[in-house]
């Protein structure tokens, strides 16, 4: 079986795109596995399938597979790739769609300046919601790893969050807590860890570990996530600019009922075909 598709990038967060309306697509988890592989195959943090909606007033439906083989909810860089994509295919002429994921709906839109901006929904707070094992929402909440006792904002972001505030993300234990934290057994679904710097009200410094892909240069849901829990936190404003390391993304959130804006870039690298 060959497959065609499509390298692209947001802010270095990397994918493979598969248009699954013009070819017939059907992946199990290890050809998810080698495909995403760096050094056998095409090599991505999350592997995006575009698909025709099942639901009248849609454009899209959009699928994400981590780079482990387990398909989740929502990836936020990916979705800014996605309409990209969709576009440079020739696959629609609209600037903006509407676009079914695993967690609902989600709004893409092509700006003027070549970036993509993404109504993300507004942020799932509720325990119950991410899922997380608490009894009552709130703030923060402590979480015991390893015997130490972290401070983390627990929210879902179509995917689940936990956000810790560090004093200096260069020196955060991202690589050995991460997978700690992905795992840890109030999480049912597993978690995605973020680890955030404070720089200023409108600024802050962002590393990521995504359960089922390790640490990424960007993560857009993280982004966004670490964000509402900064405003929550009473650190941060409304529009602030997030640094990650593979460049930066721009979060706005207006506050509770609103949803959540991100804008960045969306990159393709090269197109090519891979046989399974």
């Amino acid at each position: 079986m060959k497959i065609r598709f499509t390298k692209m990038h947001g802010q270095g967060n990397d994918f493979v795109v598969i248009d699954a309306v013009r070819q017939s697509v059907s992946l199990d988890r290890e050809q998810v596995r080698r495909i995403a592989d760096r050094h056998f195959g095409v090599g991505c943090d999350q592997l995006l399938v575009v698909e025709p909606p099942t639901t009248a007033g849609n454009d899209f439906r959009y699928r994400i597979w981590n780079s482990d083989g387990g398909e989740v909810e929502q990836c936020g860089n990916g979705s800014r790739c996605f309409v990209r994509f969709v576009l440079d295919q020739g696959l629609t002429t609209k600037t903006e769609i509407r676009v079914e994921t695993a967690s609902g709906v989600i709004v893409p839109r092509l700006e003027s300046t070549g970036q993509v901006t993404v109504d993300m929904g507004a942020p799932r707070l509720a325990p119950a919601q991410v899922p997380f094992d608490a009894a009552e929402e709130r703030v923060t909440y402590p979480l015991v790893v390893d015997g130490v006792t972290l401070e983390v904002s627990v929210l879902s972001m179509g995917n689940p969050h936990a956000v810790q505030v560090v004093d200096d993300v260069d020196r955060a234990p991202v690589t050995t807590q991460g997978p700690r934290i992905e795992n840890h057994p109030a999480f049912p679904k597993r978690v995605n860890a973020g680890f955030m710097q404070v720089v200023s009200r409108d600024a802050i410094r962002l590393r990521v570990w995504e359960r089922g892909a390790g640490e990424t240069l960007a993560c857009g849901t993280g982004a966004c996530a670490a964000v509402v829990s900064g405003i929550r936190r009473g650190l941060l404003d409304s529009r602030v600019r997030v640094t990650t390391r593979g460049g930066p993304l721009s979060i706005l959130w207006p506050g509770p009922g609103h949803a959540v804006m991100m804008t960045g870039d969306a990159v393709r690298v090269f197109d090519g075909e891979i046989e399974l």
